[in-house]
């Protein structure tokens, strides 16, 4: 009996294991066509994992021209969660088409054109934990417009014009975000040619030991003395 037991529990837990995998729910069709534009333009569409069906889109890789337009069928993605566009020639006009993916977590768009304006498009992505503006015209002006966003833990801000104080109001209002600005490196740098200095003082010390020629001339008058004796 406790071995039938066994093996008819092994058969449930086996066939509880398939029901979930059924259960992951299969592309709509909209989303399907969705799926073909991105790859046609050059995109990639993954699912995170196997029994995950969200989905990480990435133009970055892309060869072609991205723009805009080609955001456009991420409108009808409602499982999108990681996307990245680094690089890209995508605008503020492009974060319109993200601007109701509610389960987006992570958003490259570093080197991108997006400025101010762009982050508007942001303030409804309530599970958004990564953003990377790295290289983006944003402003203090364009941060208050992510204050909302309880979720980010991760922003990145090298090379754009926010300051401190706006970096400050933006902590603020997430106390556990981490904010990225590119400091450290520039320090860094700063010291190296400092430490170069003491190397250009050594051959200085060297000087001395060309004054031992100078020492030897006496001798050399010795040989005229003893001539003028044989006179």
């Amino acid at each position: 009996m406790i071995r039938t037991f066994g093996v008819c529990s092994l058969t449930l837990s086996l066939l509880l294991g398939m029901a979930s995998a059924e259960e992951k729910p299969a592309p709509t069709e909209t989303e399907k066509s969705a799926m073909e534009e991105i790859r046609k333009s050059g995109g990639q569409v993954m699912e995170l994992a196997q029994n995950d069906a969200r989905l990480d889109v990435a133009f970055h890789l892309a060869d072609g021209k991205i723009e805009d337009a080609q955001l456009v069928p991420l409108k009808n993605l409602p499982k999108l969660a990681q996307l990245n566009v680094r690089g890209k020639d995508i605008s503020d006009a492009g974060l319109m088409s993200i601007k109701d993916c509610k389960g987006l977590m992570r958003l490259h768009l570093e080197r991108t054109k997006v400025t101010d304006e762009g982050l508007v498009q942001l303030k409804g992505l309530d599970n958004l934990e990564y953003l990377n503006l790295y290289g983006t015209a944003v402003t203090d002006a364009g941060l208050k417009h992510l204050h909302g966003l309880k979720k980010l833990q991760h922003l990145y801000l090298w090379q754009t014009p926010v300051t401190t104080d706006g970096i400050a109001l933006l902590k603020a209002a997430i106390p556990s975000l981490q904010v990225v600005q590119g400091v450290e490196p520039l320090k860094i740098a700063e010291v190296k040619p400092e430490e170069k200095k003491p190397e250009d003082v050594k051959p200085e010390e060297k000087k001395p030991e060309e004054k031992k020629p100078e020492e030897k001339k006496p001798e050399e008058k010795k040989p005229e003395e003893k001539k003028e004796e044989k006179k």
